[in-house]
């Protein structure tokens, strides 16, 4: 059970990783991910931004440190929004979505 949780703890550090490595590439393009934190059996909103190879978070506090997770707490991405940067309030600038998280993992689909 502890090698299975290391293991998904090691693929959220590393999909992040590799998607602020694609981020850092394509400027112009700002990644949002969606799911949840499981707390005390309730479900807590989370959403992750990913911009020129940063990752911030607009509902919990984050990690500076690069060798540590960008979110302490465990957490399940649901939802993947890909835009063009920079935003503006019109829908104009949204590109695609996708609940896979490998989908952006290829950086043709950023563009």
């Amino acid at each position: 059970m502890e090698e299975t949780l290391t293991s998904q703890k090691m693929a959220e550090i590393e999909l992040l990783k590799i998607l602020e490595k694609i981020s850092s590439e394509i400027p112009n393009r700002i990644l949002k991910l969606e799911g949840y934190i499981q707390k005390k059996n309730q479900k807590e909103q989370l959403e992750i931004i990913i911009f020129r190879g940063y990752s911030s978070s607009t509902t919990h506090p984050i990690e500076i440190d690069s060798e540590k997770k960008v979110i302490a707490l465990t957490y399940i991405t649901t939802n993947f929004k890909l835009y063009k940067a920079p935003l503006t309030e019109t829908e104009e600038n949204f590109i695609r979505e996708n609940q896979n998280s490998i989908f952006f993992l290829n950086q043709k689909n950023w563009i």
